[in-house]
């Protein structure tokens, strides 16, 4: 394999796992954000209550599902691997935010982020991988 093809994987890969970032933020951001708007969750300097750490913990659970899929989808290879990279890229950033919001909510809420990231992201992956065993199946029969 040349340099140049090798650098070429590589930042398909590094792109693949970016979309799958991107995926949790377009979906989760734009989401918390409507729910700030509507009234539902209150101003980000009050607390959250369990209710709605459960509401924004629902959406944010298929938010890294599809990051998966999408890390899975546009690897070059390997995408469990690439969905699996995804998840614990999600566990630092989830402990990270856990840590700088630690006092913004119910401790769970945060420790639950940190606990969904690799098996959500393995999920999305396990479901590309699926579809395109699936899809394989159905040409070759």
């Amino acid at each position: 394999m040349t340099d140049n093809s090798q650098k070429k994987l590589t930042l398909r890969s590094v792109g693949a796992v970016f979309a799958g970032i991107m995926a949790n933020f377009v979906i989760a951001i734009p989401i918390d954000l409507l729910l700030h708007a509507a009234g539902i969750f209150p101003a980000m300097s009050e607390r959250l209550t369990n209710s709605l750490c459960a509401l924004a913990f629902s959406y944010r659970i298929i938010a890294a599902i599809v990051g998966g899929y999408l890390a899975a989808r546009f690897a070059p290879s390997s995408p469990m691997k690439h969905a699996l990279i995804l998840g614990l890229i999600g566990v630092l950033l989830s402990s990270t935010g856990a840590a700088a919001m630690w006092d913004q909510g119910p401790h769970w809420y945060p420790l639950a982020l940190i606990a969904i990231s690799i098996p959500c992201s393995v999920t999305g992956g396990h479901g590309y991988v699926s579809r395109l065993s699936l899809r394989n199946e159905n040409t070759s029969a």
